[in-house]
C-alpha cells in the first residue's frame, strides 16, 4: 500500500516555486478527461435521436467544435482545483501561446466559417459550386474544408474561409435546372431565319436538352466579321454541361456545311500607301 501511495505521489514535474505535476493528478486529469466524454457522447445522442439526418450531420459538425472546447476547459479546471497553478504555466508559455495562435489563424478562420456555412445552409451536399473559376459537386462539408468532386473525378479540397474571401456561384441553389448557351457566328449575307431554324433543330434534338422552356435564339450582335448569335437551352444536369454542348457544337457545324452556312474567321484589311 506505501509502495502504491509513493507511486501516486511520485512527481513527474516541478512547476514554478511550490508547484508540482503527480502521476495521481495525471491519473484524475485521465478519468475527468473519459468521463467528460462519455457524458457528451450522452448529450449528443439525446440531442440528436429526433433530428433529421441532414440536420444531425450539421450538428455533430458543430458539435465537435465545441467538444474540444469543452476539454480544454475541464482540463484546466481538473489542474487548477488540484493545486496546479496553470496561471503560471500559462506565463511561462506566453511566447509560444502567441506563436501557435498566429500558426492557427486560418485553421480558426476555417472553423467559424464551416459553422456559418453549416447554419445559414448556403451550401448543400449535392450542390454544384464555382469558386475560383474551379466546379464541383460537393460531397462533403466539415467544419473546415469543403470537399468537391469535378467532372473529370478529380476531388477541390476547399478551405471554408475561402466561402467569406471568395465569391461563391452556387449552380444549383434554385434548382438543379440551368440555363446552358453555344455561341456561334455567321458570315456576312447568310439566311439568319435559316441559322436560327437550324440552331433551335441542333437543340431540341438532343436528348439531354429540355423540351420546357424551349429553346431559343438570340441575335447578339453585328460583328467584325460575323453575325454573333446565341443558343441558349436547359439541362436538369448542369454539372455535365460541357458534353452536351460538346454534341450540339458538332450538330451545329454539320447542319451549316448541309445547308451552305458560313462559319468565318477573323479578317483585316491592309490598306498600304505609297509615298
Amino acid at each position: 500500500m506505501e509502495k502504491l501511495s509513493d507511486f501516486l505521489n511520485y512527481e513527474i514535474i516541478k512547476i514554478g516555486d511550490s508547484g508540482h505535476l503527480t502521476v495521481k493528478m495525471v491519473l484524475v486529469v485521465i478519468a475527468v478527461f473519459i468521463l467528460t466524454a462519455i457524458i457528451l457522447r450522452g448529450i449528443k445522442k439525446l440531442l440528436t435521436r429526433k433530428l433529421p439526418e441532414e440536420d444531425k450531420l450539421k450538428f455533430t459538425s458543430v458539435f465537435s467544435f465545441a467538444r474540444y472546447f469543452i476539454y480544454l476547459v475541464v482540463v484546466f479546471i481538473t489542474m487548477q482545483n488540484m493545486g496546479v497553478q496553470m496561471s503560471a504555466i500559462l506565463a511561462a508559455s506566453a511566447a509560444l501561446l502567441v506563436g501557435i495562435g498566429l500558426a492557427l489563424q486560418t485553421f480558426f478562420q476555417d472553423i467559424i466559417s464551416g459553422i456559418f456555412i453549416l447554419l445559414d445552409q448556403s451550401v448543400h451536399v449535392g450542390d454544384i459550386i464555382e469558386i475560383d473559376g474551379k466546379v464541383g459537386r460537393v460531397v462533403e462539408i466539415k467544419l473546415r474544408t469543403t470537399r468537391a468532386v469535378t467532372i473529370d473525378n478529380k476531388v477541390l479540397v476547399i478551405p471554408n474561409h475561402k466561402y467569406l474571401t471568395s465569391i461563391l456561384y452556387n449552380w444549383t441553389e434554385n434548382g438543379t435546372k440551368t440555363r446552358e448557351s453555344v455561341s456561334v457566328g455567321v458570315a456576312y449575307g447568310s439566311d439568319v431565319d435559316l441559322v436560327k431554324e437550324l440552331l433551335l433543330q441542333a437543340a431540341k434534338t438532343h436528348p439531354k436538352v429540355m423540351k420546357h422552356p424551349p429553346p431559343l435564339v438570340l441575335f447578339m450582335n453585328f460583328g467584325d466579321s460575323s453575325l454573333n448569335f446565341k443558343l441558349i437551352f436547359t439541362l436538369n444536369n448542369s454539372f455535365e454541361a460541357v458534353l452536351p454542348q460538346s454534341d450540339i457544337r458538332f450538330e451545329i457545324n454539320r447542319l451549316f456545311k448541309e445547308n451552305n452556312i458560313t462559319i468565318p474567321f477573323p479578317q483585316r484589311d491592309v490598306h498600304l500607301y505609297n509615298n
